[in-house]
């Protein structure tokens, strides 16, 4: 999928000089992206990743078994690049999450990795964005973006939310707020997910982008969030996960505390992180007294949380969290304790 038609063969040399010289003097970032019938707005995206200003990447696709045309159009757009620049994968057919795990162990270890959605539209500085803010970095870093929000023929609804409480491990236990389709990752933690993604598979994570924001800022990177949106957020009937910022979908989510799958998420999620040899001692530390935690009965589990100090980004998400605690909505009895190896 990756070679040239006649008519492009002429043109190619010329065309690989120029992505050549334009790309000496930028770093590569790798970019997965997981497809699963996104035939309608996937052009749309990689006509995106193709108009970048930092010219230097290369695209790993995971597609789950389209049957709608995505393979193809990832063909054509291979075509029209290097041989080599861009790679169709074959996913685990196991949902988006594991998708995006299974590219993460397909990835280099060595190079910046960028998440990418299907459906989304990059703005062109994006990369540029995020490789600036990453190069300022010493050791492992994740960065992230705020994102414009779009109707499903992208028209622009609003900003996503300004989040102004500090980011870091307290926060990313109980709160997914470093968004996946504008999160990209150094070298060094491009290691850290990569010698993770097992386990995060092994234990049924339910969302990727809040597995990584975990364990990398439990492993002492460094958590950037650009305030400049840095892409068109589309939203439509088929998207994974909805905008958060509406009263709605607030409530929506809050909601979710109190029903069950809260605390199977946190369950899943302090499995996938207790056995990760790059959590720092502090930590790691923290991680078995929140595991233990969700063993208690509710008002002793919400004492217990309490102690450590665990908050999301507003005063009334964390009331509702401490909350759903009190009321026994996180509890995992200890005989059920290895259902969700």
């Amino acid at each position: 999928m990756n070679g040239t038609d006649d008519h492009d063969r002429d043109r190619a040399p010329r065309a690989q000089a120029s992505e050549a010289g334009a790309n000496a003097d930028q770093p590569e970032v790798v970019i997965l992206m997981a497809t699963y019938q996104g035939a309608r707005f996937l052009q749309a995206q990689l006509d995106s990743i193709a108009g970048q200003t930092h010219a230097n990447w290369s695209l790993i696709a995971s597609d789950d078994g389209s049957s709608d045309g995505s393979r193809e159009i990832l063909a054509r757009f291979a075509a029209a690049h290097d041989a080599g620049r861009v790679t169709l994968i074959e996913g685990p057919r196991a949902g988006a999450t594991r998708n995006f795990l299974h590219l993460l162990d397909a990835a280099p270890g060595d190079r910046i990795l960028g998440f990418c959605d299907q459906d989304d539209v990059w703005l062109p500085g994006k990369l540029a964005r995020a490789v600036s803010a990453l190069r300022a970095c010493d050791g492992a870093a994740h960065y992230a973006a705020r994102t414009v929000i779009c109707d499903e023929e992208l028209r622009p609804v609003t900003e996503s939310r300004h989040f102004g409480r500090p980011f870091g491990f307290r926060n990313a236990l109980i709160q997914a707020c470093m968004a996946g389709n504008a999160s990209v990752f150094n070298a060094e933690a491009a290691r850290i997910l990569k010698a993770g993604a097992a386990a995060a598979a092994q234990a049924r994570i339910v969302s990727h982008d809040w597995w990584a924001y975990q364990l990398l800022s439990g492993s002492g990177a460094q958590i950037l969030r650009d305030a400049e949106p840095v892409l068109l957020y589309r939203q439509h009937g088929r998207s994974e996960m909805g905008r958060n910022d509406t009263a709605r979908a607030m409530a929506r989510r809050f909601g979710m505390l109190f029903a069950g799958d809260f605390g199977r998420w946190l369950r899943a999620n302090h499995l996938a992180l207790s056995g990760a040899e790059t959590l720092t001692a502090a930590n790691r530390a923290l991680l078995a007294e929140f595991g233990e935690a969700l063993f208690l009965p509710g008002p002793q589990a919400a004492r217990a949380l309490r102690r450590l100090g665990l908050y999301r980004h507003t005063r009334p998400g964390t009331l509702a969290f401490y909350a759903a605690a009190a009321a026994g909505r996180l509890r995992q009895p200890r005989s059920e304790a290895s259902l969700t190896r």
